[in-house]
This record gives structure tokens, C-alpha cells and sequence, in this order.
């Protein structure tokens, strides 16, 4: 396997196949990858980042190359740029898999057209954050493969190496960051029309019985508190989270909170973006602007009522001669008896008061038309909204997943040109323009009343920073902030749990929750997406059972291995007509009977952990040098 990039996603990708997996790794990043372009925070994030320089000089100072001072299994390169030259070098043209995981779209479609040439069988996985574009490049490299003389590439039949797939690490961690910030709000993978979701709940109370869902996916730590700093993760023993239980497990787990499938169904094809081009009326003019009209009115009927019972004119006739007067372009009623003089002189005076009012509201609506497409700020009574800082790629992607939700944000953003800014700007979400570290930028996005907040800027500590200065104004805020390094998330995730104990907080570093899916991809899986259970991963992937004996030939219930992997759902639409052993029903079925048999060419959807999924679709065992 070879992975080249330039952030922490490659260094976890690598890390990733090689103690999952068990794979071969060749890891190529730029030579300024020694110390990672990230601000250093924390004692914890600074070793790690020594302790990889180590180990790059190690390598450098190795005799032509050899594997004797590196890590079981890698073999470390640098180079500036992943040229032919260095793809060859790594051995591309020998190797199984190829992960371009730059941050740079152009440098990934560059290299994998180049990897594509040196070697037609080479399974790609490319890191491209423009969706539409990697739909054409998947096409592209597929029938490049195909007609160098590679039949099986691509997605042409069951069992098949997947030849080309493009990821986006926002995309795969934009729901993990969305979950983690609402309370109530489940889980979700989706891709390709599948919809899972996935809720946790808390431990039921003594003489309650907790409710299973359709199927309990996982059992939350036993502990409130670890002091081995592992707590979560898979080095918690049995303290810590249990994923896949069986019957027997779950019903002996008490006091643990459980992670449940809620439900599992197709989604179908997107709808139609909501155009945002029409405003409502309400909008174009200000409340205090409307009260005054409100008010004019009032007195023009007033008026009309007083004419009508001093002149015994018809309804009709009194309005238009109130109408007139009102514009001053009726006749002076000189000759009138004294009360219809007085009502004349007083619409007189109410129609000089109409003037400003109308031309306010000229102004006010041409003001609103001409800001349409300005930035929003939060209203006034704003409350019970998520505060989300960052606008960058993975802020982008979890703003347009709040809003499918119909969940009230706020953003905040000190580049006025960032990347999210026309996305906010489409989907009129109300923007704070500002530092977030400066006095009163919180204030502005209403903090103190918000219910959550999301910190997914780039940039560690200004995520620390603001997240401390919001538990300052309220303690049980719910806070979720992006950081880099997940050895320095774990410090600041315990830590800040144990300060504010009564608050939810939330660190995730994006690599982490990214990892798990490309390295799946590169295994040549379709891997639908990832749902944190505290620190560990709990995959979702779209598998055909035909070549695979711990799946074909056995029932529902006889494939189910606890703590490794799951069957959930049937694609009955995958097989085609003609099978007469197939459950009733047509598409997504996830209900399957435990006595349902899995046959060749059924496409099962399963829940996995990362070593259960290496297990079964993994190729063969390899022992490192």
C-alpha cells in the first residue's frame, strides 16, 4: 500500500493499515511534513510530532533504504511533490493500492492520472473535496483502466475491486461533528441512498427496561472516569465500550448507556435545493416601519367613519372623498358645514405624516434588495441555536448538514473570503464576521443562549480558546471542537470533562474520523461511513457475500460474529428477478429473519469494528519484517 500526503489524515491513514489491516506501507510526505504545518498545542502534540522527526532521521540515516529502523511494516519517503519519478520510486507500478490524500484537489488528480499510466491495476483513492468533479474523475480512471487491458476494473460486477474512489474528509466527518454537538439528534451514515441511523441512550432506570431499538450496536463505557487516560478507546478493556454485543452481553450489561439502531431505509435521490431567490414580504420592511403604516391606516378609517356619520354619504363615496382630501387634490370644502372642514383639515395633516412614512419604506425596500445578498446577522430574540465557528471545508459541510436538519446556526468567520461564506450567504444563515478570540464575537452570536457550540476552525488553539471562553459564559454548554493531533484531543477531551463535569464536550480530531473510511476504500470495500461510539469506530459497509465463507451458506444469525461484525440489511434489487429464495420484498430489507440463508451474489450491509472488517474482507495475513 502506498499513501502520500501532506497532513495528519496520511500519517493515520498509514497507521491505520498497518496495525488494522496488517498491510505493507509505503508513506510519502513533503520533507516540511517532519513538523507537522499545524500550530503546535499541547505537551502531548509536541512528542508525537518529535517522535516522527525521530523517526523520518532514522530513516534518512538508514543504509539505502532499509526497513531495519522503521516501524514494522512502513518504509518512509520524502519528496516535495508526488512527480513520476517518486511514485515510481515507491513502487507504484508493484503496489496494491494508492491513497493521494494531499489537501490540494489539483495535486491528487495529477498524481493519480499519473499512477493510473504506471500501473492499470492499481486500485486509487483519491481526497478530492469538489463532489461533482470526483464523480467525472471516478469515470475517467475507471475507463482508463479498462481499456489498458483491465477488464475487472471499476464497479462492473459482484465481488469486484472497487478500481477509483473518491472520498471527502468533510463529508465522512460531517455527520460524526453534527451528532456529537445535539443531544437527541441520532447518528447518521449516508451514502448512495442508504440512510442509517444510529441514537444513544442512557442506562435505564432501576425497574425500567431499556429499550433495544431494532438492534443494539454497541455498550457505552462501564466508567465515569479512567485513570489510565484510555477511557473510550480500544485500549479500556472491558471498562470500555463493547461494540456488536450479543443477547447475552446486553442483557448482563446494566447501568450502561447502549448505542441502537433507530433505522435503516432508503432515502432515494436527493430533492431539489429550496431556491432562495424569493423573500417574504414581512422581510422587506422593519417591524417599527409596519406599525407606523398599521397606524395611517387606522386614521384613514377613523376619517371615513367620522365623514360618514357627519355627511350621510355612502361608505364608498366617504373613503374616496377621505382618499382626497387625504392626497390633497380635493377641493377646499369652503362652503361646508364646520365638522366637514375640520375632517378635511385633519386629512390634510395625516397625509403630510403619510409622506415620510412612504418614502421610508421606498428606501427600506430598495436597502433590502440591495443587501439580499449580504450576509445576515442573528436576530435579536435568537435562542436554542448552534453556534458553529469556522468556515472552512469541514465547517462547509456541516453548516449544509445542519440546515437539511432545519437546525438554527449561527457562524462565525474572521475571513470575510472564505470558502463557506456563499454557502451561508445561499442558505441566509445569520454570520458574525470577526476573530473569535476578540471581546464580544461570542457575544455577537448569541453564546449565552445557544445550546450548542461547534469549533472547526483550523486552527487548535483558537478551538481551545473559544470553547473555554463559551464555558466561562455558560457552563453546560455543549461544545465540540476539531483538533488535529488525537492524542492532544484525548488530554483535552478529558480534561474539560472532568472540569465541567455536567456538560457535554466533545473533542474529534478529523483524521481519526476519516481514517477508518479510506483505508477501507483501499482495501477495495465500499465503505458507506463511520459512527463514533466514544473513541472507538464502528463501520458500516456495503458487501457482496459470494467469496466470502464466513458469510455465504450461513443464516442471519450463524454470520453475526459479537464484536466483529453484524449483517443488518439485505439490497434485494442488487441480486435481480429470478431468485426464488429471496425474502419478499424489493430494495433495502432490513429486517432479515435470523433463519434467512446468505447466498452468493447477495449484497449484505454490515456493521463492523476496524479489526472484525480487516477479517473478513481483508486480503491475507501478512507478519512484518
Amino acid at each position: 500500500m502506498v499513501v502520500c500526503g501532506d497532513d495528519g489524515l496520511a500519517h493515520r491513514l498509514a497507521a491505520e493499515l498497518r496495525s488494522v489491516y496488517r498491510e505493507q506501507v509505503v508513506l510519502v510526505v513533503p520533507p516540511s511534513a517532519r513538523v507537522p504545518p499545524q500550530p503546535m498545542a499541547g505537551r502531548a502534540r509536541a512528542a508525537s510530532a518529535a517522535l516522527f522527526g525521530r523517526m523520518v532521521t532514522a530513516v534518512n540515516r538508514g543504509a539505502g533504504g532499509s526497513d531495519d529502523t522503521l516501524v514494522p511494516g512502513e518504509r518512509v519517503m520524502e519528496a516535495a511533490d508526488p512527480t513520476e519519478a517518486v511514485l515510481a520510486d515507491a513502487g507504484v507500478d508493484r503496489a496494491a493500492a494508492l491513497a493521494l490524500v494531499y489537501d490540494d484537489d489539483e495535486t491528487n488528480i495529477r498524481a493519480a492520472l499519473t499512477a493510473r499510466r504506471l500501473n492499470p491495476r492499481l486500485r486509487l483513492v483519491l481526497r478530492l473535496y469538489n463532489r461533482r468533479l470526483g464523480q467525472h474523475i471516478e469515470e475517467l480512471l475507471d475507463q482508463a483502466a479498462g481499456l489498458a487491458g483491465d477488464p475487472s476494473a471499476g464497479r462492473g460486477g459482484h465481488g469486484t475491486d472497487i478500481a477509483t474512489t473518491v472520498l471527502s474528509d468533510a463529508d465522512t466527518t460531517a455527520p460524526a461533528l453534527v451528532a456529537s454537538a445535539l443531544v437527541g439528534t441520532s447518528k447518521v451514515v449516508d451514502a448512495e441512498g442508504l440512510l442509517l441511523r444510529a441514537v444513544e441512550r442512557r442506562p435505564p432506570r432501576p425497574g425500567e427496561v431499556a429499550d433495544p431499538g431494532l438492534c443494539t450496536l454497541a455498550l457505552l463505557s462501564a466508567t465515569s472516569n479512567d485513570p489510565g487516560g484510555v477511557e473510550g478507546s480500544e485500549d479500556s478493556g472491558d471498562q470500555g465500550p463493547q461494540l456488536l454485543p450479543d443477547a447475552e452481553a446486553v442483557a448482563a450489561a446494566t447501568g450502561r448507556g447502549t448505542v441502537v439502531l433507530e433505522q435503516v431505509s432508503y432515502s432515494g435521490p436527493p430533492l431539489t435545493a429550496r431556491r432562495a431567490g424569493v423573500m417574504p414580504f414581512a422581510s422587506l420592511f422593519s417591524a417599527r416601519l409596519r406599525w407606523s403604516l398599521a397606524g395611517l391606516v387606522a386614521a384613514v378609517v377613523a376619517l371615513a367613519v367620522a365623514l360618514i356619520l357627519v355627511t350621510d354619504d355612502p361608505p364608498l363615496h366617504a373613503i374616496y372623498v377621505t382618499l382626497l382630501d387625504l392626497f390633497a387634490i380635493n377641493e377646499p370644502a369652503v362652503e361646508a358645514p364646520a365638522g366637514q372642514q375640520v375632517l378635511q383639515l385633519l386629512s390634510g395633516l395625516v397625509g403630510l405624516l403619510l409622506l415620510p412614512v412612504l418614502l421610508a419604506a421606498v428606501l427600506e425596500a430598495l436597502g433590502t434588495f440591495r443587501t439580499a445578498s449580504a450576509l445576515r446577522k442573528p436576530p435579536r430574540g435568537l435562542s436554542g441555536h448552534v453556534v458553529l465557528l469556522g468556515l472552512g471545508k469541514i465547517g462547509t459541510r456541516v453548516l449544509t448538514r445542519l440546515r437539511e436538519l432545519h437546525i438554527p446556526v449561527v457562524c462565525v468567520e474572521a475571513d470575510p473570503e472564505a470558502r463557506g461564506m456563499a454557502v451561508a450567504r445561499r442558505l441566509r444563515v445569520p454570520v458574525v464576521v470577526g476573530d473569535v478570540t476578540q471581546e464580544g464575537v461570542l457575544e455577537s452570536a448569541k453564546i449565552h443562549r445557544a445550546d450548542a457550540l461547534l469549533a472547526l476552525t483550523s486552527v487548535d488553539t483558537t478551538n481551545l480558546e473559544a470553547v473555554l471562553y463559551a464555558r466561562s459564559v455558560r457552563p453546560d454548554l455543549r461544545a465540540v471542537l476539531r483538533l488535529y493531533d488525537d492524542d492532544f484531543s484525548k488530554a483535552v477531551y478529558r480534561t474539560l470533562r472532568t472540569a465541567h463535569p455536567a456538560a457535554l464536550t466533545r473533542s474529534r480530531s478529523v483524521s481519526h474520523l476519516a481514517a477508518p473510511a479510506f483505508a477501507g476504500a483501499m482495501m477495495g470495500r465500499q465503505i458507506l461511513g463511520a459512527i463514533p461510539v466514544e473513541r472507538r469506530v464502528l463501520l458500516f459497509a456495503a458487501v457482496v457475500v459470494d467469496g466470502h465463507p464466513q458469510l455465504e451458506g450461513r443464516t442471519v444469525a450463524g454470520a453475526f460474529r459479537p464484536g466483529a461484525w453484524r449483517v443488518l440489511a439485505l439490497d434485494t434489487a442488487a441480486r435481480g428477478a429470478g431468485a426464488g429464495a429471496e425474502p419478499p420484498g424489493s430494495g433495502l430489507v432490513w429486517d432479515l429473519p435470523d433463519t434467512y440463508v446468505l447466498q452468493a451474489g447477495d449484497r449484505v450491509v454490515l456493521a463492523a469494528t476496524r479489526r472484525g472488517l480487516a477479517e473478513l474482507l481483508g486480503r491475507r495475513t501478512r507478519t512484518p519484517r
